[in-house]
């Protein structure tokens, strides 16, 4: 499963980050850095008086792979 990570520099210069786990695997960087753009602009999330998303730093595309260890044996029940 792909995740786009969005990594934004908060008011007070805090590392703040987003990650959004149905996004389009498809965008380009200028459709993805004008989003966050857009996002930031918006000023919705504050946390104790910082803006949390004021500026965009970086994006990126994550795959996550899941190698099955171990699964436990279905019980019929009789």
């Amino acid at each position: 499963m792909k995740s786009l990570n969005l990594a934004f520099k908060g008011s007070l210069g805090k590392n703040h980050s987003l990650k959004l786990a149905y996004a389009n695997d498809g965008l380009d960087s200028a459709t993805i850095k004008s989003a966050m753009d857009q996002f930031a602009e918006m000023k919705m999330f504050t946390s104790e008086g910082e803006n949390i998303y004021a500026t965009p730093v970086s994006a990126k595309y994550v795959e996550t792979i899941t190698t099955p260890v171990f699964t436990a044996e279905k019980v019929s029940a009789e």
